[in-house]
């Protein structure tokens, strides 16, 4: 009997861990999700980490915080949003939190792969995938 509470207790634990880790990441991607929407680089480059690695339709290049933004700046300059939702999201079995969004500019249709830094206390975007649909 003791055996089986463990077990039970255990697994509770396992259950209420993932769904903390889960919950951090949808808090994390909240204000993320709503700067691209905004299509504000400035607002987004609070949340990139020192190293941003940025894809353009599988061209993809590493650059540094300030560097990203003025390539964000670029993007929603060519490409104004028009709106932005998050599809998917959740976190890795490492609990590194991500997200899969669609991003509708004036000139088309991406696909937006966004993974954080994990165990942060606000979001650092590690990595971020634009691919035109």
């Amino acid at each position: 009997m003791k055996s089986i509470y463990t077990k039970l207790l255990f697994f509770g634990w396992l259950l209420v861990n993932a769904w903390g880790v889960q919950a951090q990441g949808n808090d994390q991607l909240g204000v993320v999700r709503s700067a691209i929407a905004g299509g504000s680089s400035r607002d987004l480059a609070q949340y990139l980490a020192p190293s941003v690695e940025v894809s353009f339709d599988g061209e993809s290049q590493s650059y540094n915080a300030n560097q990203t933004e003025l390539v964000l700046r670029n993007f929603f300059a060519k490409n104004s949003p028009n709106s932005f939702e998050i599809v998917h999201q959740g976190a890795s079995n490492d609990g590194i939190p991500y997200a899969v969004g669609r991003y509708v500019g004036r000139t088309g249709t991406y696909q937006v792969f966004l993974k954080l830094k994990p165990k942060r206390t606000s979001p650092m975007i590690d990595t971020m995938n634009f691919t035109k649909e």
